[in-house]
């Protein structure tokens, strides 16, 4: 079709305009305010997909600025615009969420969608085209297998980010005028920067038990931990892509978290909606084959974990509490898997040594919000509890926890316990300054604005943490 043919070009909007589904994003977006709707979905499907969807639609709105728009045909249609063709987005999407895309973009004469009614989706949305525009009477613009009736009776088939089935099928149908292909990274590789297994590495905490007691050696007791770390693992990484599905548009107005696969489009959601469950499984299965207490401790990290995905990561004060919790909780999981108590001492470093890597955390994405555009700019971090005001309050609560953790470390070190378990156990108050260090270094990067990672990751990939590690290792061998 040539710029100057004025018949419309019809142009879908989820996976085509949009790289997302926004029925899906608005189903996670009215969960993370409110977790009860969950119960009422299934009342609003038994009115038909087309009811569903304004049901959704008449309780959230997605933030039309925040989406992730295929680049290349954004442009195109603007070129199109441009050369005098008239542009419709035609979606299964409920009409109100379409029109606010379209108003936002600015190109679009004409919104058709679905009503309440009318499932504007597949045949349907084929005949309404028909009708409107005649046949062949328009171009049109899709990606997906439901859109192959619409490009059967379209004059002109333009297929964006098709599955290879999807490319070949319409290309059985008849003459595809224009394929616009994304391409980018592979599934596998996708689904692996979601699960984030360089996380993982936090789950080291629950060999901690094992170690401190010195029986890691005995080969029983390892495998038992090995299972709950594979356990834990899994748990995660559900919970991460749960957290990530739920917040969204929060992760898109983050200069980094608005590169990750779901937020950034490359990953379709349907992917996470799939994962989640399979992964929570697969750790209950693993936790079955260790001590009933672990059971009911993974069980209980999950429950938390996911009251802070729902609620608890955006009340300030709580949420760092809750992550320091979750840090201690891994250490009792590893202690309940091999049936080895975990101290007093031991579990009290750790509520203050992650409550202050936590307070880091929040410290520095506050400072990162606070130097971004848009209602960052204002003081508030989206999604969190916590304004620009508050940043020498994180930065004072944070540093007296690190310091109170040395501090705990110090009466431990003082304590029977030690004297009864190290031969040499004078050699362990080293490990106070190397606490001290650690606390001070990662709280000097976080002021200088030096610290943009989780700090426990931080930790593992900093050299200078490393040997610090590394040397209260040494120290506690050779006092053994």
């Amino acid at each position: 079709m040539d710029s100057g043919d004025k018949k419309p070009l019809c142009v879908d909007l989820d996976g085509t305009l949009v790289l997302t589904d926004t029925l899906v994003e608005s189903v996670f977006a009215l969960l993370r305010r409110n977790a009860l709707y969950l119960f009422l979905l299934p009342l609003w499907l038994l009115k038909g997909k087309a009811g569903f969807k304004a049901a959704v639609a008449g309780r959230v709105r997605l933030d039309p600025a925040t989406l992730p728009y295929a680049p290349e045909l954004t442009a195109h249609l603007r070129q199109r615009q441009a050369a005098g063709q008239p542009l419709v987005l035609v979606t299964a999407s409920d009409q109100g969420a379409a029109q606010a895309v379209a108003d936002h973009l600015g190109f679009f004469d004409r919104v058709l969608g679905s009503d309440g009614v009318t499932n504007l989706k597949g045949a349907a949305k084929a005949a309404l085209l028909q009708q409107r525009f005649g046949n062949p009477g328009f171009a049109y613009a899709g990606n997906s297998k439901a859109d192959l009736p619409v490009w059967a009776a379209a004059e002109e088939v333009i297929v964006v980010n098709p599955s290879p089935g999807v490319l070949a099928a319409a290309r059985r149908q008849g003459e595809v005028g224009r394929v616009f292909d994304a391409g980018g990274k592979s599934l596998f590789s996708l689904l692996m920067r979601a699960l984030r297994p360089h996380q993982w590495l936090k789950n080291g905490l629950l060999f901690i038990p094992l170690l401190m007691a010195h029986r890691v050696l005995e080969p029983a007791l390892l495998s038992q931990a090995l299972l709950a770390f594979a356990a834990f693992s899994l748990c995660a990484s559900s919970v991460y892509l749960l957290n990530d599905l739920l917040d969204l548009d929060h992760d898109r107005r983050h200069p980094v978290k608005r590169l990750r696969p779901f937020a950034s489009g490359a990953l379709a959601l349907q992917w996470g909606m799939l994962c989640v469950p399979l992964l929570l499984l697969g750790a209950f299965a693993i936790a079955w084959l260790l001590p009933g207490e672990f059971l009911w401790v993974l069980a209980l990290y999950y429950a938390v974990t996911l009251a802070y995905s729902l609620r608890l990561k955006r009340s300030a004060g709580i949420d760092v509490i809750t992550l320091a919790g979750l840090y201690t909780l891994r250490i009792i999981a590893g202690a309940a898997a091999v049936g080895v108590a975990a101290s007093f001492w031991l579990l009290a470093f750790s509520m203050f040594l992650f409550l202050s890597l936590a307070l880091v955390k929040r410290y520095a994405e506050l400072r990162v919000a606070s130097q971004q555009d848009g209602p960052q700019a204002a003081g508030q971090a989206p999604g969190r509890g916590y304004s620009v005001a508050d940043l020498e309050t994180l930065a004072q609560f944070g540093s007296a926890s690190g310091f109170m953790a040395v501090g705990v470390l110090a009466l431990y070190i003082n304590g029977e316990a030690v004297r009864q378990l190290y031969q040499h156990p004078m050699l362990i108050w080293l490990l106070c300054p190397l606490v001290l260090y650690l606390v001070m270094r990662v709280w000097l990067l976080a002021r200088r604005d030096e610290l943009l990672e989780d700090p426990v990751v931080f930790f593992v990939r900093d050299v200078r943490s490393l040997l610090a590690v590394l040397a209260g290792g040494v120290l506690m061998w050779l006092a053994a």
